[in-house]
């Protein structure tokens, strides 16, 4: 992983997200989905009409498109504790909603798995979920104490192997590129230290280094310990590169006049959201690293209706405070042919 130059991707972090799981009062917020009046007026969904979740879990956007209309809906997850917790939906939608535990830029096998060969729709909501930071035993969370996992299908690489075995200068580059940590090469010096008194296991052995190197924060100041762990959670999940490979699986699967509803969180997500739809609409887009630009005599894959992402209301961010980093990005399919 190359080292990025200093100034090239600021704001990469999120846009004023609230810590982790916490209200303002402190406490754990309730599950609502996050942008959902807006997310199905871009979808609009009819009778007869299919489409796909592509991050499930708890189900609200998934509810919300089975009450608009007497439509069918496919749930993905690679977290298979949502799927699980999803069964009861499941159940209750009398055949018109079906599960599938699996990363969404496999929708298309998953699709043909129940004999759609297209869909009307997809919606994705990036990132973590409001049950796994909830969860300290999930290991996402810096505020709850708990093993330093991340992992969102409980497979491969844990944030504690990261951190345990990596070299000093991988363990730099991932936090400064992914995280955007200025000081990225000081809390991997540390982290290198530190394991080789005791392996790092538990999430608030992390926080605490992060927190001892980086200082003491001001009250009302992002927890010090945000952009580490935001890093790590990108880079265990590998999610940039899942997102590239999602909206290239939603360009082929959508069928003509079908719509893409894509909710992120953070500047990362969303530039990268941004440049294939600009790329994929016929629009000229900077190249980025993550994002295959389409070639110039192709014809434009989506029509964008809005030129802007969409931001939630002051009363939605109100109501629902994990609502104030939220951007939604959608457009709609045309009848040109995808372009891989």
């Amino acid at each position: 992983m190359k080292r990025r130059k200093r100034g090239g991707q600021r704001g990469v972090t999120d846009r004023g997200r609230p810590e982790e799981g916490q209200s303002p009062n402190g406490g754990p917020v309730r599950h609502i989905p996050v942008l959902l009046g807006q997310v199905m007026r871009a979808l609009s969904p009819k009778a007869g009409e299919r489409y796909i979740d592509g991050t499930f879990g708890a189900g609200g956007y998934a509810r919300a498109i089975l009450d608009a209309a007497d439509c069918k809906a496919l749930g993905l997850d690679r977290d298979p504790s949502a799927i699980e917790a999803g069964r009861a939906l499941e159940r209750q939608a009398s055949g018109r909603l079906k599960l599938a535990e699996t990363p969404f830029s496999h929708m298309e096998d998953a699709a043909h798995g129940i004999g759609w060969d297209s869909v009307d729709g997809v919606v994705l909501d990036l990132g973590v979920s409001s049950m796994q930071l909830d969860e300290g035993e999930r290991g996402f969370s810096f505020m709850r104490d708990g093993p330093l996992d991340m992992r969102m299908s409980g497979k491969g690489l844990s944030a504690a192997d990261v951190v345990n075995t990596f070299e000093k200068d991988e363990i730099a580059d991932i936090l400064y590129q992914l995280g955007e940590e200025r000081r990225s090469r000081a809390v991997a010096a540390a982290i290198v230290a530190d394991r080789e008194k005791a392996p790092f296991e538990r999430t608030g052995q992390l926080a605490d280094l992060v927190s001892r190197v980086l200082g003491r924060r001001h009250d009302d100041a992002k927890h010090l310990a945000t952009r580490t762990f935001q890093a790590l959670r990108l880079y265990v999940n590998d999610e940039l590169s899942e997102l590239e490979r999602g909206l290239e699986a939603a360009e082929r699967i959508l069928k003509p006049g079908g719509r893409l509803a894509v909710v992120s969180f953070h500047s990362l997500e969303d530039r990268i959201v941004k440049r294939f739809l600009q790329s994929r609409s016929g629009k000229k887009a900077k190249t980025s690293r993550y994002v295959p630009t389409a070639p110039q005599e192709s014809a434009a894959a989506f029509e964008l209706p809005e030129r802007h992402g969409v931001e939630p209301s002051e009363e939605e961010v109100a109501a629902n405070p994990r609502a104030r980093s939220a951007r939604l990005r959608w457009a709609i399919r045309t009848a040109s042919s995808p372009t891989n």
